[in-house]
């Protein structure tokens, strides 16, 4: 009877989410384990519901946005050991506070790191290519929310969601996220990038937007490692002193840095040097700065081409906010620490989307996994997901691999080169009505 007894116990906690090797198709247990030790909430207690799960259940709120979190623990086949498998509401919500956020950020830096360690990416001239830019996320309008992380200006202050600044560093050809950070709506996006020097990857390209230019950041950010580069769209006013002429449209220059600038990076030198590039194109001039100045190794016809790639990031962010989140802007967490616990779980979901395309689309030759359809790849995913409690351990590498092959057939079509939007200014209306006759004929 005893055996019985055993053998029962053990057939329900194999059939609970106590067992993780059905999810580690898509992330490793190790990085888990590694994230939650660094956060500090690796534990030897055994619980009913472990902080895995939760982990999980935080993933699934981005997968099944339209979903309750007590769905989402259903639809992802997180159950407790026992007479009682059914996870309570407030059971998840004490254990998401007990989870925290740290320990899911620390979750998608191991992940972001493995997966940019373990690929191979397109290159050019032996630089991976990167991007850094700034997205806004909209938080729950409760006093709380407005007091952690502001709101933007405004005369009335009425109908203002509280707001999150965040900036990303992305691998352009996959996508892939490399390292984010986020703070309150009034903080600046160059102070958040200040934060991802340290994770930038050697070898690399990395494309700001202009409003990044900050000659302490971009020194900074190449001196921080070997082969480091950055490039930026150069201002009308810049004022530079031509050291030597590469070429008819190309220069290598020096840059006078400013005493506020020096004061603030301490490792900043009076003078900087940089190359400055022009070109024309479609009767239109463009300048790109940069710190690649080796001529022989970085020809100039091809700088300013290489720009137009940093738009990849916005596709991003639109990637992350239409199609994984349908469009639901606001973040359904309620609590500034929660919300930014579920911020990290939406960049750790996308990030295991974008890893699967990149390995869908290693199968294919001369395929960027950035031309596959995140919408299309993310649905399978999805279904995946779903699917998996049905299915046992054994199989799970199969039907992977199956999924792999599946997204391989989500190409999108060649992007067309000569479409053209230009952007339509509408004129201010004007606060006075619109009449003909004069001011004395309204009397």
């Amino acid at each position: 009877m005893r055996l019985e007894s055993e053998l029962a116990t053990t057939f329900r906690s194999c059939n609970t989410f106590h067992t993780f090797e059905k999810y580690a198709e898509l992330l490793s247990p190790d990085l888990i384990k590694q994230g939650f030790e660094k956060a500090g909430v690796a534990t030897v207690r055994k619980r009913r519901l472990p902080l895995e799960a939760v982990l999980w259940s935080i993933i699934g709120m981005s997968l099944f946005r339209q979903k309750s979190v007590w769905d989402i623990t259903t639809q992802m086949d997180i159950m407790l050991p026992g007479k009682k498998p059914l996870v309570a509401p407030s059971a998840l919500v004490q254990a998401r506070q007990r989870l925290g956020s740290e320990a899911v950020k620390q979750v998608f830096l191991s992940l972001a790191k493995h997966g940019y360690q373990s690929n191979k990416f397109e290159t050019w001239a032996g630089l991976n290519l990167l991007a850094v830019d700034g997205v806004v996320w909209r938080t729950a309008d409760t006093a709380e929310n407005h007091q952690v992380f502001e709101t933007q200006s405004n005369q009335h202050r009425e109908n203002i969601y509280p707001q999150i600044r965040m900036v990303c560093h992305m691998e352009l050809t996959s996508h892939q996220l490399i390292n984010s950070a986020f703070a309150g709506y009034r903080n600046n996006e160059m102070v958040l990038a200040e934060q991802l020097i340290e994770e930038t990857p050697d070898n690399s390209l990395t494309i700001f937007d202009k409003g990044y230019y900050s000659l302490g950041l971009l020194n900074r950010w190449h001196q921080a490692g070997e082969h480091r580069h950055w490039i930026i769209p150069a201002h009308k006013n810049l004022n530079y002193e031509v050291i030597q002429k590469l070429g008819k449209n190309d220069s290598q220059i020096r840059l006078t840095t400013t005493p506020q600038a020096r004061k603030k990076f301490n490792d900043l030198p009076e003078h900087i040097e940089a190359r400055l590039v022009n070109k024309t194109v479609k009767g239109k001039e463009y300048r790109i700065l940069t710190s690649m100045v080796d001529p022989m190794r970085f020809p100039s016809d091809e700088m300013v081409e290489l720009y137009r790639y940093r738009w990849e990031i916005e596709l991003g962010y639109r990637e992350m906010k239409q199609s994984l989140l349908d469009s639901a802007y606001t973040l359904r967490s309620k609590r500034p620490d929660m919300i930014e616990q579920e911020l990290w779980g939406v960049l750790l979901c996308y990030n295991l989307i974008r890893q699967g395309m990149t390995a869908s689309a290693n199968k294919l030759n001369s395929v960027w996994p950035n031309q596959l359809s995140f919408t299309s790849c993310s649905m399978a995913i999805t279904q995946f997901f779903a699917t998996i409690p049905l299915t046992s351990p054994g199989n799970i590498p199969k039907h992977y691999e199956s999924l792999l092959n599946q997204m391989t057939f989500f190409k999108l079509p060649e992007r067309r080169e000569e479409r053209k939007y230009p952007r339509w200014v509408k004129t201010k209306p004007s606060k006075y009505p619109k009449n003909k006759r004069n001011a004395s004929q309204l009397n």
